[in-house]
């Protein structure tokens, strides 16, 4: 994994919670309506684990996920990243969306090499760079 400053890594974490508090606020307001929250389940768990391999590489903070857990959450994240781009790139530049689409990107994409560097190491529960 890239060896990333500590403002950095403070940026991405409140970026991971940010897009955490977005989807548990959309799962609860369609939970409410009846709708299907499938999908949006699915990418908060996947988020919440990508939060956790982060906190777990940058602050040795252990975790209880299975290799199917952080399998599945890779694979939702990366599914997640080009709606994140899509949206970034219809932002405007110097505005305080586009920081943080941006810094949700940085966020998703470190967390995917944090996921697959535990999965490399099979080693996913004490593993820390």
């Amino acid at each position: 994994m890239e060896i990333i400053s500590k403002e950095d890594q403070f940026d991405c974490l409140k970026a991971m919670q940010s897009t955490i508090k977005k989807l548990e606020k959309a799962y609860a307001q369609m939970n409410q309506k009846g709708a299907n929250t499938t999908l949006v389940k699915k990418r908060l768990d996947a988020c919440k684990i990508g939060l956790a391999m982060l906190e777990n590489v940058w602050n040795e903070v252990s975790h209880t996920y299975s290799q199917t857990d952080l399998e599945d959450a890779r694979k939702t994240l990366l599914a997640l990243t080009p709606s994140v781009e899509s949206s970034y790139a219809k932002s405007k530049a110097g505005t305080p969306q586009r920081t943080l689409l941006e810094r949700r990107l940085k966020a998703l994409q470190l967390a995917d090499q944090a996921i697959n560097q535990q999965l490399s190491d099979g080693n996913h529960e004490d593993s820390c760079l």
